[in-house]
């Protein structure tokens, strides 16, 4: 195991995550957690990607994922949050998370490559199981089948997207339009080019050449922007 590179106290649990597998998906997840601007733990048993990792991640380490006391030399129990980027090789990945409950971690997301994968993990101990390639497939094939920009599905059936507002709603304030009352989706906000997001109220008038931000049920938002 090498020692934990970059200066500087570890991260507590309130405010830094930690990330073990710093492949594509966990190096994804690692960079959008510094994007957002909290402290990462990045761990990889390959010492290339930890490598590749040290310039930009304030805290990195080589190390066996699934050493319960690895894990504990670089304080990840502390960090209470953890996420498992291993996927391909599935043996690691369940030990992986059976180690971080082992040493206390009280959430743990983990990628699965397969719903018996998932299953597994689930089992022991991870309480959210991510499914990267099945969600990116889905998202394409929303936007590839309507006119929306953006598609967020959440488990429950509701769903956020980003839409180009119909050239009929330019200069309409949104309770004139009634979205709500007509497709059953809301207005979230509403961005112009050139200027930044607003919050969208019952008086906001839709400029022309905007994007809408809807929510509501997968079908109402699929059934709005069907007619955009």
């Amino acid at each position: 195991m090498g020692p934990a590179r970059g200066a500087g106290q570890a991260p507590t649990a309130a405010e830094g995550v930690a990330v073990l597998g710093l492949g594509r998906f966990g190096g994804q997840v690692a960079a959008s957690l510094l994007r957002l601007g909290h402290e990462v733990l990045g761990v990889d048993e390959d010492p290339k990607l930890v490598q590749q990792w040290s310039d930009r991640l304030t805290h990195v380490a080589q190390a066996d994922t699934t050493d319960n006391e690895a894990l504990r030399q670089l304080g990840v129990p502390d960090f209470g949050r953890a996420v498992v980027g291993i996927g391909t090789d599935i043996e690691a990945s369940v030990l992986t998370v059976l180690a971080l409950t082992e040493v206390g971690v009280q959430e743990i997301w983990a990628k699965a490559i397969s719903t018996k994968h998932g299953k597994i993990l689930s089992a022991v101990g991870a309480q959210h199981v991510i499914y990267p390639e099945a969600a990116m497939g889905d998202r394409v094939a929303h936007l590839i089948t309507s006119r929306m920009l953006d598609f967020i599905e959440f488990d429950d059936g509701f769903a956020i997207a980003k839409i180009r507002a119909p050239e009929d709603m330019a200069g309409r304030n949104l309770a004139d339009i009634g979205l709500r009352t007509r497709w059953g989706v809301t207005v979230v906000g509403v961005k112009t080019p050139g200027r930044e997001f607003d919050y969208a109220q019952a008086s906001t008038v839709i400029p022309a050449g905007s994007v809408l931000i809807v929510a509501g049920t997968t079908e109402q938002v699929q059934e709005f922007a069907a007619t955009t």
